[in-house]
């Protein structure tokens, strides 16, 4: 994946969340920061993808018709990171 993409990502959770938020505690970051992110993949549409979500996307490049991401399980390795971060990080 190009960095690109990475740093776009970043500048948008920081212009459109963080630096919005005042935080609490760590905790409710987490909370916060998994609600914008289900946001930013599921309802936020995107100029460079045509108007579409993350989401759409992405299951529109799976052969057949693949599931919509709420009907998956909803604890994704995101959500999980925030939920439960390793100790060390």
């Amino acid at each position: 994946m190009d960095n690109v993409f990475i740093e776009r990502l970043w500048r948008s959770v920081k212009c459109e969340e963080v630096y919005l938020k005042g935080y609490e505690s760590i905790p409710e970051a987490r909370r916060e920061l998994a609600a914008y992110f289900d946001f930013y993949n599921l309802r936020r549409r995107h100029q460079g993808l045509e108007d579409r979500t993350p989401d759409e996307v992405y299951w529109s490049t799976l052969p057949g018709e693949g599931p919509s991401r709420s009907s998956i399980a909803p604890d994704g390795p995101l959500r999980n990171f925030l939920k439960n971060p390793d100790p060390i990080c």
